[in-house]
């Protein structure tokens, strides 16, 4: 019990974080017609082999959840990969006019970055049709991400990744 209260606690907290995620998909795809789902057999993520197993489960639960069954005969296929990369510094320079009366006065300011870059990670999730092997979804995810995060916070946070992510799928078509 005590397990799953830091696990929540902790998927509650890396939920704070930013994840940002962007979705594309084919609008002529019929969706309801995809029950079952496995991964590419070459599949390279680009992350650790710990952190790519947290992710897979992450999203073998959330799929199962959502009523989509691993199968040696899928439906469609997900690949997987991602990549570090170095957050911008939010440096700014400002320059300003102004006045009272008959005195004109003008200034400038510049925002000098302080403390260390940033990580992020960029996760792109393809789902692609087995029957013709074409891209019908498509999300990408980008979050802050931690070198020295204990696998309870990474597990956390792929679990916020993978759950902000599907939110998108099924797409709600208009």
């Amino acid at each position: 019990m005590k397990k799953l209260f830091i696990l929540l606690f902790l998927i509650v907290l890396t939920s704070c974080s930013s994840i940002y995620v962007n979705y594309d998909y084919d609008k002529t795809t019929n969706f309801k017609s995809y029950k079952t789902y496995n991964y590419f057999s070459d599949v390279n993520t680009g992350m650790s082999e710990l952190d790519s197993k947290r992710l897979f489960k992450a999203l073998d639960s959330a799929l199962l959840s959502r009523g989509y069954m691993v199968s040696e005969t899928p439906d469609f296929l997900i690949d997987i990969k991602s990549i570090e990369f170095q957050q911008a510094r939010g440096s700014t320079v400002g320059v300003g006019v102004g006045g009272v009366g008959n005195n004109v006065g003008g200034g400038l300011s510049i925002g000098l970055p302080i403390g260390q870059t940033k990580l992020g990670r960029e996760i792109i999730f393809d789902f692609v049709d087995e029957s013709n092997d074409a891209l019908f979804w498509q999300a990408v995810s980008e979050s802050n991400f931690k070198l020295n995060a204990s696998p309870e916070k990474r597990e956390a946070l792929f679990i916020a990744i993978v759950e902000k992510v599907l939110k998108g799928f099924p797409p709600e078509i208009k």
